[in-house]
């Protein structure tokens, strides 16, 4: 077996995520927040004819914690299940539902949450990549062709390491999030080559390694513990380690060929 493609997972594989989610999270809602009361108070003060919405009083976060957009959020997902991978859709879609009932005419509901989501996916792109993975993207795509696979809503296309993806798979946008074999498929197909001659990255077990291995593929699971090992997963403890991983394949492959 000759190795020709890689496919990388993005969150928590290329970067640490957890970081970039928090200030997102809390970061998008404080400016809907702020931005709202604002041209609430600017309505109130030009129309003296009702025209301010009627339930929209006090502030939306105070109405609408936080904590209650994600529980909204997570009962839609419960409810749509085709669409429970698609985090914009539901974000979207929370964002407006909570806004209508805070008070909001369906039309300012709508402009609002899209207002609200194109500051939430500026903050999210706002990621800070390992500081090998520049270099190694670079050196692997000399020599084999590369994918991104993600169940999340970075659109790679927006990051500098972009470049190194000429094919980027959304996995929730197609409606078939990891670990549904569909997004692997799409990806290798884009990239012309076969699961026995391809290699997956990631850091999820469940979505990552178990998917990719069951396809053919070759695993690099970045993992937090020890547990046994089935053949063709490799576990690593961060993504730096992967060329070793890769130059002991081909050594193998090379005494092994296929």
């Amino acid at each position: 077996m000759r190795l020709e493609a890689i496919t990388f997972d993005l969150d928590d594989t290329l970067w640490d995520n957890g970081g970039v989610m928090r200030r997102t999270e809390s970061g998008h809602y404080a400016w809907l927040d702020e931005a709202l009361h604002e041209w609430l108070e600017e309505r109130l003060g030009e129309h003296d004819d009702g025209a301010s919405p009627p339930g929209a009083s006090g502030r939306f976060a105070e109405r609408f914690p936080l904590e209650a957009f994600i529980e909204h959020r997570l009962r839609l997902a419960g409810a749509h299940p085709l669409r429970r991978g698609d985090f914009t859709w539901l974000r979207r879609r929370a964002l407006t539902e909570l806004l209508g009932a805070y008070g909001l005419a369906p039309a300012h509901a709508e402009g609002w949450a899209i207002r609200a989501m194109e500051r939430f996916m500026a903050l999210r792109h706002e990621v800070t990549p390992h500081d090998e993975v520049e270099a190694l993207l670079s050196e692997l795509g000399k020599r084999y062709r590369l994918a991104s696979i993600t169940n999340g809503n970075v659109e790679i296309a927006r990051l500098p390491l972009g470049r190194h993806f000429p094919v980027a798979i959304a996995a929730g946008e197609m409606l078939a999030p990891k670990p549904d074999p569909r997004p692997f498929l799409a990806a290798l197909a884009r990239l012309g080559a076969p699961p026995s001659r391809a290699l997956h990255v990631g850091d999820s077990w469940a979505e990552d390694a178990l998917p990719a291995r069951r396809l053919g593929m070759q695993a690099a699971w970045i993992g937090p513990d020890d547990r046994p090992l089935p053949d063709g997963i490799h576990r690593l403890d961060h993504v730096r380690e992967l060329p070793e991983l890769i130059a002991w394949l081909e050594k193998k492959n090379h005494r092994n060929p296929a």
